[in-house]
């Protein structure tokens, strides 16, 4: 039972590195387009506390050296992934973003490690630790969902990252397994339902999978379809040998043929008031 639980945890830890790696191709996009569009930075924020207070619970745990290897190595990952986000974000969700983090990953954090080591003894560690652990990690695989109205709203996935849901499933499975063999629920339950959170996020991308792939051969025929335009009309010009018109040049033109024909129609007006005059008996 403890080999198995060993093998299991080994497993838990590949894969939960795997997960927590899945946004770095989201991430290296964000930092080539210089934006972080419509990506959520919540499901970041929220698992670098979470990791953060896991590495914790491992550290006050007898025999968590799993727990402290991958919950460690996530922290890391997700340190770099919340500074990136901040650096692109737009003005007014970077603000919200800044006070969240200082809110969670610094005041928060800090006054549970005063609290656990300073006020707490014994086993209540354990218990307070992991009661805060399991809810953080209910909210971490259920952060992402906070973009399903967006996919169900656009019909598209593009903004619900497949390889982020993909090892929140394999991810929760593989840890509830290890739970049950060891008997710790902090790690069951959390794990349990952010299988089923994965699950669900999977079923999402089945179904609208194909309809973020029509959008974005529309969008890439509609870009090409407008270059090929302007490359026709500057091939136009070029062919006839004349310059493209410039706006202000027409407007130019216009006026003063308007000028022009307005001068000619008074003193074509003045010149026949005269002639009926010399004409009149």
């Amino acid at each position: 039972m403890g080999s198995l639980s060993l093998i299991l945890g080994i497993i838990g830890n590949v894969i939960s590195i795997l997960m927590f790696a899945s946004p770095i191709k989201t991430f290296k996009q964000v930092v080539k387009k210089k934006s972080t569009e419509n990506y959520n930075g919540l499901p970041y924020i929220t698992t670098l506390l979470s990791t953060s207070l896991w590495t914790f619970y491992g550290l006050l745990k007898t025999g968590g050296l799993l727990i402290v290897t991958v919950n460690g190595a996530g922290a890391a990952l997700h340190v770099v992934y919340v500074v990136i986000f901040l650096i692109y974000a737009p003005g007014n969700i970077k603000m919200r973003s800044v006070k969240l983090v200082a809110a969670l990953n610094v005041a928060f954090l800090g006054v549970v490690i005063m609290a656990t080591l300073l006020a707490l003894k014994g086993d209540i560690r354990i218990t307070f630790v992991g009661l805060l652990c399991a809810g953080l990690t209910i909210g971490m695989y259920a952060a992402p969902l906070s973009a399903v109205r967006t996919v169900i709203k656009m019909k598209s996935v593009k903004y619900m990252p497949f390889l982020l849901s993909f090892f929140q499933f394999l991810n929760g499975g593989v840890w509830s397994a290890y739970a049950v063999l060891v008997e710790d629920y902090y790690i069951g339950v959390p794990n349990g339902i952010g299988f089923v959170l994965g699950s669900v996020q999977l079923m999402l991308y089945m179904m609208y999978k194909n309809k973020a792939g029509s959008d974005d051969e529309t969008e890439r025929k509609e870009k090409e379809g407008s270059a090929h335009l302007v490359k026709n009309r500057s091939s136009l010009y070029k062919g006839n040998s004349l310059p493209i018109p410039n706006p202000s040049t027409i407007r130019e033109y216009g006026q003063n043929l308007m000028k022009t024909r307005s001068f000619e129609l008074e003193k074509f007006t003045q010149r026949d008031v005269e002639t009926g005059f010399d004409e009149a008996p």
